[in-house]
Protein backbone atom coordinates (compact mmCIF):
# COMPACT_ATOMS: atom_id res chain seq x y z
CA UNK A 1 0.00 0.00 0.00
CA UNK A 2 1.26 3.58 -0.68
CA UNK A 3 2.11 4.93 2.15
CA UNK A 4 -0.28 7.68 3.43
CA UNK A 5 0.61 11.41 4.11
CA UNK A 6 -2.25 13.00 6.71
CA UNK A 7 -2.74 16.48 8.36
CA UNK A 8 -4.50 15.43 12.08
CA UNK A 9 -5.40 17.58 15.29
CA UNK A 10 -4.79 15.45 18.67
CA UNK A 11 -7.34 15.53 21.47
CA UNK A 12 -5.17 17.79 23.23
CA UNK A 13 -5.65 20.29 20.37
CA UNK A 14 -2.34 20.24 18.14
CA UNK A 15 -1.81 19.82 14.51
CA UNK A 16 0.58 17.79 12.94
CA UNK A 17 1.52 15.96 9.52
CA UNK A 18 2.66 12.35 10.05
CA UNK A 19 2.35 9.21 8.19
CA UNK A 20 -1.20 6.67 8.70
CA UNK A 21 0.33 3.42 9.75
CA UNK A 22 -1.83 0.05 9.06
CA UNK A 23 -2.25 -0.06 12.49
CA UNK A 24 -3.91 3.72 12.32
CA UNK A 25 -1.10 4.87 14.61
CA UNK A 26 0.58 8.24 13.17
CA UNK A 27 4.32 8.70 12.94
CA UNK A 28 5.00 12.71 13.29
CA UNK A 29 7.05 14.48 11.30
CA UNK A 30 8.38 18.45 11.89
CA UNK A 31 6.90 19.74 9.02
CA UNK A 32 4.90 19.26 6.37
CA UNK A 33 5.91 16.33 3.74
CA UNK A 34 6.72 18.72 0.74
CA UNK A 35 8.57 21.16 2.74
CA UNK A 36 11.18 18.14 4.11
CA UNK A 37 9.02 17.21 6.76
CA UNK A 38 11.22 14.19 8.97
CA UNK A 39 9.98 11.85 11.20
CA UNK A 40 10.05 12.39 15.02
CA UNK A 41 9.97 10.21 17.90
CA UNK A 42 6.33 11.25 18.52
CA UNK A 43 3.85 8.26 17.34
CA UNK A 44 -0.16 8.72 17.91
CA UNK A 45 -2.12 6.15 19.32
CA UNK A 46 -5.63 5.40 17.35
CA UNK A 47 -8.39 7.39 18.76
CA UNK A 48 -5.69 10.02 20.34
CA UNK A 49 -6.14 12.20 16.95
CA UNK A 50 -9.19 13.30 14.37
CA UNK A 51 -8.19 13.99 10.74
CA UNK A 52 -8.36 17.10 8.78
CA UNK A 53 -7.88 17.59 5.56
CA UNK A 54 -4.36 16.80 4.40
CA UNK A 55 -3.09 20.29 3.86
CA UNK A 56 -3.85 24.17 4.44
CA UNK A 57 -3.42 25.65 0.96
CA UNK A 58 -2.65 29.23 0.37
CA UNK A 59 -5.45 28.39 -2.71
CA UNK A 60 -7.62 26.13 -4.36
CA UNK A 61 -7.03 26.51 -8.05
CA UNK A 62 -10.42 24.49 -10.34
CA UNK A 63 -11.09 23.40 -13.69
CA UNK A 64 -14.43 23.12 -15.27
CA UNK A 65 -14.99 20.91 -17.64
CA UNK A 66 -12.23 18.84 -18.00
CA UNK A 67 -13.74 15.58 -19.38
CA UNK A 68 -15.50 15.44 -22.52
CA UNK A 69 -18.66 13.89 -21.26
CA UNK A 70 -19.47 16.42 -18.22
CA UNK A 71 -19.24 19.45 -20.98
CA UNK A 72 -21.80 17.63 -23.06
CA UNK A 73 -24.05 17.32 -20.24
CA UNK A 74 -23.77 21.08 -19.14
CA UNK A 75 -24.56 21.68 -22.56
CA UNK A 76 -21.30 23.38 -23.72
CA UNK A 77 -18.13 22.87 -25.99
CA UNK A 78 -14.98 21.60 -24.19
CA UNK A 79 -13.44 24.59 -23.62
CA UNK A 80 -9.81 25.16 -25.92
CA UNK A 81 -7.46 26.10 -22.99
CA UNK A 82 -8.42 25.16 -19.53
CA UNK A 83 -11.13 27.05 -17.64
CA UNK A 84 -10.22 28.23 -14.21
CA UNK A 85 -11.95 29.37 -11.18
CA UNK A 86 -11.25 29.53 -7.66
CA UNK A 87 -12.50 28.02 -4.52
CA UNK A 88 -11.36 30.02 -0.66
CA UNK A 89 -9.70 27.93 1.41
CA UNK A 90 -12.41 28.30 3.56
CA UNK A 91 -14.42 26.05 1.64
CA UNK A 92 -12.15 22.87 2.75
CA UNK A 93 -13.80 20.18 5.21
CA UNK A 94 -12.29 17.13 6.29
CA UNK A 95 -13.33 13.40 5.49
CA UNK A 96 -16.15 11.99 7.37
CA UNK A 97 -17.21 15.50 7.98
CA UNK A 98 -20.37 17.46 7.20
CA UNK A 99 -21.33 19.50 3.86
CA UNK A 100 -23.55 22.36 4.92
CA UNK A 101 -26.94 22.81 2.56
CA UNK A 102 -27.23 26.72 2.19
CA UNK A 103 -30.24 27.98 2.39
CA UNK A 104 -29.30 30.33 -0.20
CA UNK A 105 -29.59 27.57 -2.54
CA UNK A 106 -32.49 24.86 -4.29
CA UNK A 107 -29.87 22.68 -5.91
CA UNK A 108 -26.68 21.28 -4.69
CA UNK A 109 -24.49 19.33 -6.71
CA UNK A 110 -22.07 16.32 -5.71
CA UNK A 111 -18.91 16.79 -8.34
CA UNK A 112 -15.95 14.44 -7.68
CA UNK A 113 -12.26 14.75 -8.63
CA UNK A 114 -8.77 14.45 -8.69
CA UNK A 115 -7.29 16.89 -6.39
CA UNK A 116 -2.99 17.56 -7.06
CA UNK A 117 -0.97 18.99 -4.09
CA UNK A 118 1.82 21.35 -5.30
CA UNK A 119 5.17 20.33 -3.17
CA UNK A 120 7.27 23.78 -4.78
CA UNK A 121 6.98 27.09 -6.11
CA UNK A 122 6.27 26.97 -9.75
CA UNK A 123 5.81 29.95 -12.08
CA UNK A 124 6.24 29.93 -15.82
CA UNK A 125 6.92 26.60 -15.83
CA UNK A 126 6.62 23.52 -18.90
CA UNK A 127 4.49 20.63 -18.48
CA UNK A 128 7.80 18.88 -18.02
CA UNK A 129 8.52 21.04 -14.92
CA UNK A 130 5.43 21.17 -13.93
CA UNK A 131 5.11 17.04 -13.59
CA UNK A 132 8.00 17.79 -11.05
CA UNK A 133 6.04 20.00 -8.93
CA UNK A 134 3.13 17.75 -8.25
CA UNK A 135 3.81 16.24 -4.93
CA UNK A 136 0.97 13.74 -4.39
CA UNK A 137 -2.50 13.79 -5.09
CA UNK A 138 -5.57 13.17 -3.13
CA UNK A 139 -9.46 13.52 -3.15
CA UNK A 140 -12.08 15.89 -3.24
CA UNK A 141 -15.57 16.98 -3.52
CA UNK A 142 -16.32 20.27 -5.70
CA UNK A 143 -19.60 20.80 -3.91
CA UNK A 144 -21.80 23.30 -6.38
CA UNK A 145 -24.59 25.23 -5.78
CA UNK A 146 -26.37 24.98 -9.45
CA UNK A 147 -29.06 27.17 -9.08
CA UNK A 148 -26.85 29.97 -7.96
CA UNK A 149 -24.13 29.34 -10.44
CA UNK A 150 -26.26 30.00 -13.23
CA UNK A 151 -28.18 32.55 -11.27
CA UNK A 152 -25.14 34.68 -10.67
CA UNK A 153 -23.21 34.01 -14.35
CA UNK A 154 -20.01 33.41 -12.11
CA UNK A 155 -18.97 30.31 -10.11
CA UNK A 156 -17.69 32.51 -6.89
CA UNK A 157 -20.31 32.14 -4.61
CA UNK A 158 -21.61 28.93 -6.26
CA UNK A 159 -18.44 27.12 -5.08
CA UNK A 160 -17.13 29.01 -2.19
CA UNK A 161 -19.60 28.13 0.57
CA UNK A 162 -18.17 27.20 3.81
CA UNK A 163 -17.78 23.48 3.79
CA UNK A 164 -17.91 23.03 -0.53
CA UNK A 165 -14.43 21.79 -0.80
CA UNK A 166 -14.68 18.07 1.04
CA UNK A 167 -10.33 17.32 0.44
CA UNK A 168 -8.56 14.15 1.26
CA UNK A 169 -7.88 11.75 3.69
CA UNK A 170 -4.65 11.86 2.98
CA UNK A 171 -2.00 12.53 0.07
CA UNK A 172 -0.12 9.53 -1.89
CA UNK A 173 2.92 10.09 -4.13
CA UNK A 174 2.14 8.45 -7.11
CA UNK A 175 -1.04 7.32 -8.92
CA UNK A 176 -1.64 5.34 -12.01
CA UNK A 177 -2.50 7.65 -15.36
CA UNK A 178 -5.44 5.49 -15.59
CA UNK A 179 -7.03 5.46 -12.25
CA UNK A 180 -10.97 5.45 -12.28
CA UNK A 181 -12.61 7.54 -10.20
CA UNK A 182 -16.42 6.87 -9.27
CA UNK A 183 -18.55 8.45 -6.87
CA UNK A 184 -21.88 7.09 -4.94
CA UNK A 185 -24.49 8.19 -3.65
CA UNK A 186 -25.75 6.27 -0.24
CA UNK A 187 -25.94 3.06 -0.39
CA UNK A 188 -26.60 2.61 -4.04
CA UNK A 189 -24.19 -0.05 -5.70
CA UNK A 190 -24.06 1.65 -8.86
CA UNK A 191 -22.05 4.95 -9.79
CA UNK A 192 -23.43 7.87 -10.12
CA UNK A 193 -19.92 9.06 -11.78
CA UNK A 194 -17.19 6.73 -13.46
CA UNK A 195 -14.22 7.75 -15.88
CA UNK A 196 -10.53 7.39 -16.18
CA UNK A 197 -8.32 10.26 -14.88
CA UNK A 198 -6.18 9.81 -18.08
CA UNK A 199 -10.10 10.71 -19.92
CA UNK A 200 -9.37 14.69 -18.97
CA UNK A 201 -8.88 16.98 -21.80
CA UNK A 202 -6.33 18.91 -20.02
CA UNK A 203 -3.46 16.42 -18.06
CA UNK A 204 -2.33 17.53 -14.58
CA UNK A 205 0.87 18.40 -15.40
CA UNK A 206 -0.28 20.72 -18.78
CA UNK A 207 -2.93 22.22 -16.05
CA UNK A 208 0.07 22.75 -13.38
CA UNK A 209 2.01 24.87 -16.34
CA UNK A 210 -1.20 26.44 -17.35
CA UNK A 211 -2.58 27.99 -14.21
CA UNK A 212 2.01 28.57 -13.19
CA UNK A 213 1.42 30.96 -16.00
CA UNK A 214 -0.98 33.32 -14.38
CA UNK A 215 -0.11 32.66 -10.68
CA UNK A 216 2.75 31.29 -8.47
CA UNK A 217 1.53 28.24 -7.07
CA UNK A 218 2.85 27.45 -3.95
CA UNK A 219 3.69 24.28 -1.79
CA UNK A 220 0.49 22.71 -0.55
CA UNK A 221 -1.57 24.71 -2.50
CA UNK A 222 -4.39 22.46 -4.44
CA UNK A 223 -5.52 21.89 -8.12
CA UNK A 224 -9.04 20.77 -8.91
CA UNK A 225 -8.84 18.70 -12.29
CA UNK A 226 -12.39 18.43 -12.99
CA UNK A 227 -15.19 16.08 -12.72
CA UNK A 228 -16.74 13.72 -14.85
CA UNK A 229 -20.18 13.22 -16.46
CA UNK A 230 -22.68 12.46 -13.99
CA UNK A 231 -22.91 15.33 -11.90
CA UNK A 232 -26.47 15.76 -9.82
CA UNK A 233 -27.83 17.04 -6.96
CA UNK A 234 -27.87 15.87 -2.52
CA UNK A 235 -30.35 16.44 -0.73
CA UNK A 236 -30.28 16.94 3.24
CA UNK A 237 -29.10 13.99 4.39
CA UNK A 238 -27.42 12.50 1.66
CA UNK A 239 -23.91 10.41 2.50
CA UNK A 240 -21.56 11.42 -0.88
CA UNK A 241 -18.30 9.04 -1.45
CA UNK A 242 -15.96 9.70 -3.59
CA UNK A 243 -13.45 6.51 -4.85
CA UNK A 244 -10.23 6.90 -6.88
CA UNK A 245 -8.33 3.77 -7.25
CA UNK A 246 -4.88 4.05 -5.64
CA UNK A 247 -6.28 6.32 -3.54
CA UNK A 248 -9.38 5.27 -1.22
CA UNK A 249 -12.25 6.94 -0.50
CA UNK A 250 -13.84 10.03 0.35
CA UNK A 251 -17.07 10.06 2.41
CA UNK A 252 -19.05 13.02 3.89
CA UNK A 253 -22.96 13.56 4.80
CA UNK A 254 -25.16 16.75 3.71
CA UNK A 255 -26.45 18.87 6.66
CA UNK A 256 -29.11 21.90 6.40
CA UNK A 257 -26.93 25.06 7.43
CA UNK A 258 -28.58 27.02 9.62
CA UNK A 259 -28.14 31.23 9.32
CA UNK A 260 -28.36 33.19 12.46
CA UNK A 261 -31.12 34.83 13.02
CA UNK A 262 -31.66 38.30 12.92
CA UNK A 263 -31.67 40.78 16.06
Amino acid sequence: MAQRYVRVKTNQGQTYYGLLQLTSRIQVLDAPPWLQGQPTDIELEAGSYQLLAPCSPSKIVAVGKNYVDHAAEMGTPVPKEPLLFMKPPTAITAANREIHYPPQSQRVDYEGELALVIGAPCVDCSPAEAQGKIWGYTIANDVTARDLQKQDGQWTRAKGFNSFCPLGPWIVRELSAGARIQTFLNDAPQPVQSALTNQMVFSPEFLVSYISQVMTLLPGDVILTGTPEGVGPVQIGDRVRVEIEGIGHLENTVVARSLPESP
